[in-house]
């Protein structure tokens, strides 16, 4: 059974920090990329990061680089996203998604095998 857990979430206030964390289970983890995708109510999902655990490649988008850091633990099948100096404007639920193919860019590749975890919101106060 393919299984991605996401966990990490929660209410802090602007400039602080949050890790979130992706246990994937049930698939060849090596052979996936992972990547985070964000979507705050009333908006479009937003691609936040995605890492290759192929080549070990990371990206990211603009309005997350430099505060955000993706890094992935193959030996646990854990995908982290350490989330620093946060703005209200990161609001959303966070989901951990992964894809048989190496990142395009800061979200996995769109395919017919691209798994998603069920979410964990992250709320920045102002």
């Amino acid at each position: 059974e393919v299984q991605l857990v996401e966990s990490g979430g929660g209410l802090v206030q602007a400039g602080g920090s949050l890790r979130l964390s992706c246990a994937a289970s049930g698939f060849t983890f090596d052979d996936y990329s992972i990547g985070w995708i964000r979507q705050a109510p009333g908006k479009e999902r937003e691609g936040v990061s995605c890492i290759s655990n192929s080549d070990g490649n990371t990206y990211y988008s603009d309005s997350v680089k430099g505060r955000f850091t993706i890094s992935s633990d193959n030996a646990k099948n854990t995908v982290y996203l350490q989330m620093n100096s946060l703005k209200p404007e990161d609001t959303a639920v966070y989901y951990c998604t992964a894809g048989y193919s190496i990142c395009p860019g800061p979200v996995v590749a769109d395919g017919s095998d691209v798994y998603w975890g069920k979410g964990t919101l992250v709320t920045v106060s102002s």
